[in-house]
């Protein structure tokens, strides 16, 4: 409401404002709000003194509103209402029964790590809202540095303005088929697949995950070029060739391919981390989502001991 004489009307006036209009005495609208009725008269006094009008007669056997009475009565509802509303909603967000959760990953993260952690958040916590959009690193920092991601999986390295969680070290895995010279191997040293044959998603080697070959020091044959994980598999399973594979896929490979570790001191892992901003308070839904996140980090380290065993 405007202003008059330096002072506005507030919410409390306005409460004690309607529960006198709805009573109709002073002694009743105190006993409902257990306040003493004294109290109750200063309220409506300094209501009538902010509002610059006369809201109520007084008469010996309660009170009646006015017509400014009546005038403000319905926006004093409106008010109230949309208070108690506003409450209602934050109470939501803080119980995260509402609000919303939006999550950025790079592709890898989200075949398995990231679908898991959503999925054990939307059991928890069914009347929030989640987007998910996908993206390289560097470009979903850029979103949680502007505001438009609540929690980026990445695997960049630390920035400026970020806060990253390490969520798992995601080993590099090598592909090969059944029958494998090297099948029987727990662990494989890449320069022992210089000569294979191999399949990568691009025919620049340097911008794939094979580009690892050169960091070895030799350059790899690639036989196949397709860019669909599923066509990388099922070559390898028919013998056409080897690839290798992130950690963290190593859950949806399919079961007529073998997946052998490479010697650590030849290919590093790659660190992958849950990003947010730093400096911001982030939303009750995010600090839930991390921990479903970390959670699901734990399992994928189980499950990728187990893959390799086989």
């Amino acid at each position: 409401m405007p202003e008059r004489n330096g002072s506005t009307v507030d919410f409390a006036r306005l409460s004690v404002f309607r529960e006198v209009a709805l009573r109709g005495s002073f002694s009743a609208a105190a006993q409902a709000l257990r306040y003493t009725q004294s109290a109750v008269s200063r309220q409506v006094a300094a209501l009538e003194e902010d509002a610059g009008a006369v809201l109520f007669d007084r008469r010996p056997r309660g009170v009646v509103l006015t017509e400014h009475g009546r005038c403000l009565l319905g926006h004093a509802e409106a008010v109230l209402d949309r208070l108690d509303l506003a409450r209602r909603d934050l109470a939501a967000v803080g119980e995260l029964s509402a609000g919303r959760l939006r999550v950025g990953a790079f592709a890898t993260a989200g075949a398995v790590l990231v679908p898991r952690a959503l999925a054990a958040f939307r059991t928890a916590h069914p009347g929030v809202e989640l987007s998910l959009s996908d993206g390289r690193s560097a470009a979903l920092l850029a979103r949680v540095l502007g505001g438009e991601l609540d929690v980026a999986v990445v695997t960049a390295p630390p920035a400026d303005g970020v806060v990253l969680r390490h969520l798992l070290d995601d080993p590099l895995l090598v592909a090969l088929p059944l029958g494998h010279r090297l099948a029987a191997r727990r662990t494989i040293r890449l320069t022992e697949l210089a000569e294979e044959s191999w399949i990568a998603g691009s025919t620049t080697v340097e911008d794939t995950l094979i580009g690892a070959c050169l960091r070895s020091g030799f350059r790899p044959t690639v036989r196949h070029v397709v860019g669909e994980w599923t066509a990388k598999q099922g070559l390898v399973a028919a013998g056409l060739g080897i690839t290798l594979v992130p950690g963290l896929a190593a859950g949806s490979v399919r079961q007529d391919i073998l997946l052998k570790r490479l010697r650590a001191e030849e290919v590093t892992p790659r660190a992958i981390h849950a990003a947010t901003r730093e400096g911001a308070t982030p939303p009750p839904a995010a600090e839930s989502f991390l921990g479903h996140l970390a959670a699901g980090a734990r399992d994928l380290r189980r499950e990728l001991g187990e893959v390799t065993a086989r």
